[in-house]
């Protein structure tokens, strides 16, 4: 394999650095984002911080009814001391199922029946999250930051429409085991957290049982061309292939161009 070589403290610097530089050319210096208690969150709050001060950072929390680590997102936020909010979106989740379910009392005879499917389900909070943090953050004239990162992104772990959209992705270029360097090197972060455990809160599983992939191996596989095992290796890049759809802009089909 080769050689591979991550400086964790450079690295910092330059996204602060970058978040800055993007902000003077936006005119904006307000930024939102959803605190989750997990690494990615906190290293990108932390990495705002640094760049627009902690009084021009928005922590929000964003529970779907009861979520047992919330202590965790607290932590950050009071740690960082950056500005922070509390909104459960518990009540909207059970209000889009009430009125979507085929046994909602609106719904007419002639309509067609919208099953119920886990899958949807789980992924209807990261979108609410989203529908929140836009309207927080336009209501206080700041920027949405993306706390997703390049790991989760080629392998499509991560909400279509939901924590994939953003104004500007703070930790798109680095993979997770770059995301926990680069945490480790801020002291103003607990370090537990920023080594915690990724998990998706609902399924008592983390991130990597989920996936049936170690973060280590995508690291690998993104930076080394393979993370030494070929099974994987068609794992991962069959992963990348079908979740590509999530990183990209809507296709636009076009009936005035020709057939090349």
């Amino acid at each position: 394999m080769t050689e591979y070589c991550f400086d964790a403290a450079a690295a910092r610097d330059r996204l602060v650095e970058e978040i800055r530089k993007l902000g003077e050319g936006q005119g904006f210096h307000k930024v939102v984002l959803g605190i989750s208690g997990g690494k990615d969150s906190t290293v990108t709050a932390a990495l705002c911080a640094r760049a627009f001060g902690k009084e021009n950072v928005y922590g929000v929390m964003l529970p779907d009814g009861v979520q047992r680590d919330i202590s965790d997102s607290m932590r950050v936020c009071e740690a960082l001391g950056i500005q922070q909010r509390t909104v459960n979106i518990g009540a909207m989740h059970e209000a889009l199922r009430a009125v979507t379910d085929q046994n909602a009392p609106t719904a007419k005879e002639n309509e067609f029946a919208v099953p119920y499917s886990r899958e949807s389900d789980i992924n209807v909070g990261p979108r609410l999250r989203m529908t929140t943090l836009r309207y927080i953050a336009q209501a206080l004239g700041a920027r949405l930051a993306g706390t997703g990162n390049l790991s989760e992104l080629t392998v499509g772990y991560c909400t279509k429409d939901g924590d994939t959209s953003c104004d500007f992705s703070v930790l798109g270029a680095l993979t997770s085991v770059e995301v926990v360097a680069v945490g480790l090197t801020m002291p103003e972060l607990p370090r537990e957290l920023v080594e915690k455990t990724p998990t998706d809160g609902l399924s008592g599983k983390s991130d990597e049982e989920r996936l049936g992939i170690s973060y280590q191996d995508i690291h690998r596989y993104i930076r080394l061309g393979t993370c030494g095992n070929a099974e994987t290796d068609e794992k991962i890049r069959g992963k990348e292939r079908a979740n590509m759809h999530k990183r990209r802009m809507p296709v636009i089909l076009n009936p005035w161009k020709e057939d090349a």
